[in-house]
Protein backbone atom coordinates (compact mmCIF):
# COMPACT_ATOMS: atom_id res chain seq x y z
CA UNK A 1 0.00 0.00 0.00
CA UNK A 2 1.49 3.30 -1.07
CA UNK A 3 0.12 6.47 0.41
CA UNK A 4 -0.06 10.03 -0.81
CA UNK A 5 0.89 12.42 1.99
CA UNK A 6 -0.04 16.09 1.47
CA UNK A 7 1.92 18.12 4.00
CA UNK A 8 3.57 21.42 4.84
CA UNK A 9 7.10 20.80 6.20
CA UNK A 10 6.99 23.75 8.64
CA UNK A 11 3.78 22.44 10.24
CA UNK A 12 4.35 20.65 13.55
CA UNK A 13 1.30 18.42 13.10
CA UNK A 14 2.55 17.39 9.65
CA UNK A 15 5.98 16.54 11.07
CA UNK A 16 4.34 14.38 13.78
CA UNK A 17 2.30 12.57 11.12
CA UNK A 18 5.39 12.04 8.95
CA UNK A 19 7.30 10.62 11.93
CA UNK A 20 4.38 8.28 12.67
CA UNK A 21 4.31 7.04 9.05
CA UNK A 22 8.10 6.57 9.10
CA UNK A 23 8.02 4.79 12.48
CA UNK A 24 5.44 2.34 11.09
CA UNK A 25 7.42 1.80 7.85
CA UNK A 26 4.56 2.97 5.64
CA UNK A 27 5.59 4.00 2.12
CA UNK A 28 4.29 7.35 0.92
CA UNK A 29 4.78 10.05 -1.65
CA UNK A 30 5.15 13.39 0.14
CA UNK A 31 3.58 16.35 -1.65
CA UNK A 32 4.21 19.90 -0.43
CA UNK A 33 0.64 21.19 -0.10
CA UNK A 34 1.55 24.89 -0.49
CA UNK A 35 3.69 24.33 -3.61
CA UNK A 36 1.43 21.69 -5.17
CA UNK A 37 -2.10 21.98 -3.79
CA UNK A 38 -4.53 19.26 -4.87
CA UNK A 39 -6.68 20.14 -7.89
CA UNK A 40 -10.42 20.67 -7.63
CA UNK A 41 -11.03 17.13 -8.92
CA UNK A 42 -8.48 15.65 -6.47
CA UNK A 43 -10.06 17.59 -3.60
CA UNK A 44 -13.54 16.46 -4.64
CA UNK A 45 -12.36 12.84 -4.65
CA UNK A 46 -10.63 13.21 -1.26
CA UNK A 47 -13.71 14.89 0.19
CA UNK A 48 -16.11 12.21 -1.11
CA UNK A 49 -13.91 9.31 0.09
CA UNK A 50 -13.29 10.88 3.50
CA UNK A 51 -16.95 10.94 4.54
CA UNK A 52 -16.17 14.23 6.31
CA UNK A 53 -17.99 17.54 6.14
CA UNK A 54 -16.37 19.86 3.58
CA UNK A 55 -15.66 22.32 6.42
CA UNK A 56 -13.20 19.78 7.89
CA UNK A 57 -10.93 20.40 4.91
CA UNK A 58 -10.35 24.03 5.89
CA UNK A 59 -7.36 25.07 7.97
CA UNK A 60 -9.53 27.21 10.25
CA UNK A 61 -6.60 28.19 12.46
CA UNK A 62 -4.55 29.41 9.49
CA UNK A 63 -3.69 33.03 8.88
CA UNK A 64 -5.02 32.93 5.31
CA UNK A 65 -8.41 31.63 6.49
CA UNK A 66 -8.73 34.56 8.92
CA UNK A 67 -7.38 37.13 6.43
CA UNK A 68 -10.01 36.14 3.87
CA UNK A 69 -12.79 36.12 6.47
CA UNK A 70 -13.89 32.64 5.44
CA UNK A 71 -15.78 31.74 8.62
CA UNK A 72 -19.07 33.12 7.28
CA UNK A 73 -18.36 32.36 3.62
CA UNK A 74 -17.88 28.65 4.40
CA UNK A 75 -21.35 28.52 5.97
CA UNK A 76 -23.13 29.99 2.93
CA UNK A 77 -21.17 28.54 -0.03
CA UNK A 78 -21.87 25.37 -2.00
CA UNK A 79 -19.50 22.39 -1.84
CA UNK A 80 -18.32 23.13 -5.39
CA UNK A 81 -17.56 26.76 -4.52
CA UNK A 82 -15.62 25.63 -1.45
CA UNK A 83 -13.64 23.01 -3.39
CA UNK A 84 -12.64 25.65 -5.94
CA UNK A 85 -11.62 28.00 -3.13
CA UNK A 86 -9.51 25.29 -1.44
CA UNK A 87 -7.76 24.51 -4.73
CA UNK A 88 -6.59 28.12 -5.06
CA UNK A 89 -4.27 27.98 -2.05
CA UNK A 90 -2.79 24.97 -0.27
CA UNK A 91 -2.49 27.00 2.93
CA UNK A 92 -6.30 27.02 3.21
CA UNK A 93 -6.36 23.23 3.41
CA UNK A 94 -6.22 21.40 6.73
CA UNK A 95 -3.17 19.21 6.79
CA UNK A 96 -1.81 16.68 6.56
CA UNK A 97 -4.05 14.73 4.22
CA UNK A 98 -3.19 11.07 3.71
CA UNK A 99 -4.86 8.80 1.16
CA UNK A 100 -4.35 5.40 -0.39
CA UNK A 101 -6.92 6.14 -3.10
CA UNK A 102 -9.75 4.55 -1.09
CA UNK A 103 -9.44 5.95 2.44
CA UNK A 104 -8.59 9.48 3.54
CA UNK A 105 -7.48 11.04 6.81
CA UNK A 106 -7.37 14.79 7.41
CA UNK A 107 -5.22 16.18 10.21
CA UNK A 108 -3.31 13.91 12.58
CA UNK A 109 -4.71 11.90 15.45
CA UNK A 110 -2.63 8.86 16.30
CA UNK A 111 -5.66 6.69 17.04
CA UNK A 112 -7.21 7.56 13.66
CA UNK A 113 -3.97 6.71 11.87
CA UNK A 114 -3.76 3.38 13.70
CA UNK A 115 -7.35 2.47 12.78
CA UNK A 116 -7.01 3.64 9.18
CA UNK A 117 -3.45 2.88 8.11
CA UNK A 118 -2.54 -0.18 10.20
CA UNK A 119 -5.77 -2.13 9.71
Amino acid sequence: MSLTFYWYPKCGTCRKAKKWLDDHNLAYEAIHIADNPPSVSDLKSLYEKSGLDIKKFFNTSGQKYRELGLKDKVKSSTDDELLHLLATDGMLIKRPIVTDGKKVTVGFKEEDYEKTWLA
